[in-house]
């Protein structure tokens, strides 16, 4: 297998041959390749495996002690070649317990106690599990190993106090609460790492498999439930006036006023017993989210996502009717982002049958739900949702491990955000939102942590280095590499990429392969510039010579980054010209770039527009003739 890895590589993608650049990969990752796990034109290998469960959970809400109590049963199938003889066990909600790690100082509010398992068991046999001492992730040792291709059954009671502090749960006011990370389940164990046992902070996001689900969530009258999956039983909850008209917000484009503020004040929302319960199903998702409140208002339509089928997805929007005004065009928000996400980009239908924005605080994602605060700023508002929803693609349809590449979601979101933004507000709003949000930090930030390589495990880059590398950074390679290989080409690769991965765990290695499968180019020289190097964005005009009556302008490249830019040029006559040069003018020399112009007309000066590229210098992109 040692030539599999050589700088001398042969490699067959798509029907062509090429010369590949090596690109560095850690032990562990050469070894998922030479397993057979993973292959080398971009696909899962054949002896690709991911494990599985199936949930079936029973869920329930004490508004008044803020507390969550759940029974929940998982079918675990190890479908590895491997004889596990431990079940790692994550509860990200136990970030609250005052023991657990965190990437800052948070108020009492915040901390709790975190998970008490009341009872543990596997294929009937009861343990003696103290989860007192666990942190985000706990461990359970077997008494009987789980051996290749054989299944478990576990079953676990448990409750766990709701944060007075939300963040990306907890109680948003005394009486709504957003319910994430909302059950003890059993971590992923995969082909290049064995089990997942990074502890979970409040930075990290989701790395999951991929489950069937089915679950009951039991909340005290006057709670209306919003959760992930298929709502089962609206007519057994929901008051016949506001089942029926949620089921028919399924089918049409206007927005409806599923419950408004009177009807939820008045008790004319949900049926009056103490207790309803709420029953939702879905299958291969990442995760199940819920919310409730019992004065939120409910919005919502829905709009065609697939026009080969017709298939319709569901908008849906729960908010404060007193503090946020944000979301009463939520709605409105959700159906253009799904309708724009589905025929643009990325250009695949929305997979699911909803999405739900409730009013919170952590401007967070979830499957089919996201968790968006109030901010008084209508086109913030709508650009933040948008970027949200988009993150149904990475990481949920994808099943990225956010917690060790966050680029491959964050700057997949940051690029759609900005691409729907062009649409929405024009490409001069979402430039300059962009480049305030997106770059101009990490550009203005001389500091070590800015350069380090984007390929970096996410977890082990500081604060800044982190926000930089998971969204502007990489969202910066994806959209040089549009503009490099052209929207068709790059749809096409793109589109490789998710087919070969969707429903399964990509690493990087898995996106530059399958890129350069689905573009049928060795794309290893952009890959090995934008993800393994401590390039910044930085052009300078070197110099502008003239010989035979033609001028040539000489671009050096300081920072490194294989960017697009302009060359406008104005020649002494008051005309100028402006000539577009994409990131391919940099394969062959990655450190100057001589420009002849095609006239002999005198040039006045010359000017490089970076774009959304901001330059770290911009005083010497700019040439004048003495």
């Amino acid at each position: 297998m040692k030539k599999l890895f050589s700088i001398a590589l042969l490699v067959c993608l798509s029907g062509y041959t090429v010369s590949a650049q090596e690109l560095y990969m850690p032990r562990n990752i050469k070894a998922a390749y030479a397993k057979g796990t993973r292959a080398m034109n971009g696909k899962p290998g054949p002896n690709y495996w991911q494990n599985h469960g199936k949930y079936n959970m029973d869920i329930q809400v004490d508004a008044e002690a803020k507390v969550v109590s759940g029974k929940e049963e998982i079918l675990y199938s190890n479908n590895s070649s491997d004889t596990l003889k431990n079940l790692a066990i994550r509860f990200v909600n136990n970030l609250h317990k005052p023991t657990s790690p965190r990437s800052g100082a948070v108020s009492e509010d915040f901390l709790s106690t975190g998970l008490d398992i009341k009872a543990f068991w596997i294929d009937g046999q009861k343990y003696k599990v103290d989860s007192k001492n666990w942190g985000t992730v706990g461990n359970v040792a077997l008494k009987k190993p789980l051996l290749p291709k054989s299944k478990m059954t576990v079953k676990i009671e448990w409750d766990y106090p709701l944060s007075k502090e939300s963040g990306r749960e907890g109680q948003i006011d005394p009486n709504s609460f957003f319910v994430a990370y909302s059950y003890p389940r059993i971590s992923v164990y995969d082909d290049y790492n064995g089990w997942d046992r990074i502890p979970h902070t409040d930075r990290a996001e989701f790395y999951n498999d991929f489950n069937d689900y089915e679950f009951t969530i039991k909340a005290p009258k006057n709670y209306v439930v919003y959760a992930t999956g298929d709502f089962l039983n609206p007519d057994e909850v929901l008051q016949p006036e506001i089942s029926a008209r949620l089921k028919k917000s399924y089918n049409g484009d206007e927005v409806i006023h599923i419950a408004t503020e009177q009807e939820m004040k008045d008790g004319k929302v949900t049926q009056q017993k103490d207790w309803n319960t709420w029953k939702f199903a879905v299958n291969h998702i990442t995760d199940v989210t819920f919310a409730l409140s019992n004065h939120y208002v409910w919005d919502g339509a829905s709009v065609i996502v697939d026009k080969k089928t017709n298939r319709r997805a569901s908008a849906q929007a729960a908010y404060n009717p007193t503090t946020g005004k944000d979301f009463i065009n939520s709605v409105k928000y959700n159906l253009n982002a799904l309708d724009w996400f589905s025929n643009n980009w990325p250009g695949i239908p929305y997979p699911y049958v909803k999405t739900i924005a409730f009013q919170g605080f952590a401007d967070m994602e979830y499957p089919m739900m996201v968790n968006d605060s109030q901010f008084g700023d209508p086109v913030f508002a709508q650009l933040v949702q948008d970027h949200e929803v988009a993150h149904t693609y990475f990481p949920f349809y994808m099943g990225i491990n956010e917690t060790r590449y966050a680029y491959m979601d964050e700057g997949w979101a940051t690029t759609f955000e900005y691409l729907i933004g062009i649409a929405e507000h024009g490409k001069q709003a979402a430039d300059d939102f962009y480049r305030k949000f997106r770059v101009n930090n990490y550009i203005n930030d001389k500091s070590a942590e800015e350069d380090q390589p984007v390929i970096s495990m996410s977890d082990q880059v500081s604060g800044a280095g982190y926000g930089n590398n998971s969204y502007g950074k990489a969202s910066l390679s994806y959209l040089a590499l549009k503009d490099m290989l052209g929207d068709d080409l790059f749809k096409k690769a793109l589109h490789t990429y998710m087919s070969n991965w969707n429903g399964k765990h990509p690493i990087p290695w898995d996106y530059f392969n399958s890129m350069n499968a689905g573009s049928g180019q060795n794309l290893n020289w952009f890959f090995q510039n934008w993800f393994f190097t401590n390039n910044y964005l930085d052009l300078a005009i070197s110099k502008v010579t003239t010989a035979k009556g033609k001028s040539t302008v000489t671009v050096k490249n300081v920072g490194g980054f294989a960017i697009p830019f302009d060359m406008i040029v104005t020649y002494t006559d008051g005309k100028t010209e402006t000539i577009h040069k994409s990131p391919a003018v940099w394969k062959a020399n990655l450190k100057e770039l001589n420009i002849l112009l095609s006239t002999a007309k005198k040039v006045k000066s010359v000017t490089l527009d970076n774009g959304i590229y901001v330059d770290a210098t911009p005083k010497d992109n700019v040439w004048e003739a003495k």
